[in-house]
């Protein structure tokens, strides 16, 4: 993307032809989008095109932040890299996790009783099954659980000497 020249260049070395925005987007909260388009000219005879786009009338079209935007996201980007900002999100990811296992795991999305009451103990009752259930896993010996049980793709991997990624190991490997 060049937005001095506003331009973009394909892969395969055509430059865009035309850009436009940019746009407001659908939803308020969305940041507005720059559109450039190519030419069917440019995209018909592409040797990649199926690589490249899933039309087959039209040429491509790609959609793209402004340029302040475009710079905020890849400088966040570069830092989510760094041990430091991993150390903060593993916080959150924790957190993040218990909130998604209450919501999918016990159906906490939906109140099953009228009146705020009523909601506040299904709610602490969810709550304290959830710890029970935590503290089943742990073992006798006082050996830390995993996460969570490995689901039948990681034992495939794992029976068959394939390392797994490491956010994918379990507290015990």
């Amino acid at each position: 993307m060049d937005f001095d020249r506003r331009q973009v260049t394909c892969p395969q070395g055509e430059t865009s032809a035309g850009w436009h925005g940019p746009y407001p987007t659908s939803s308020p909260t969305a940041a507005p989008l720059i559109v450039a388009r190519f030419t069917k000219s440019q995209c018909r005879p592409c040797p990649v095109r199926t690589r490249c786009t899933t039309t087959t009338d039209s040429a491509r079209t790609v959609g793209f932040p402004p340029r302040e935007l475009r710079d905020l996201q890849l400088r966040v980007r570069a830092e989510q890299q760094t041990p430091e900002w991993q150390a903060r999100y593993a916080v959150r990811s924790g957190v993040e996790g218990t909130i998604n296992e209450l919501a999918h795991g016990h159906g906490m999305r939906r109140c099953r009783y009228r009146g705020q009451r009523k909601a506040h103990l299904q709610h602490v009752f969810t709550a304290i099954a959830a710890n029970i259930e935590r503290l089943s896993r742990w073992s006798p010996t006082g050996e830390t659980p995993p996460s969570r049980p490995p689901t039948a793709f990681q034992n495939f991997l794992d029976q068959h000497g394939i390392p797994r990624p490491r956010s994918w190991r379990s507290a015990r490997d």
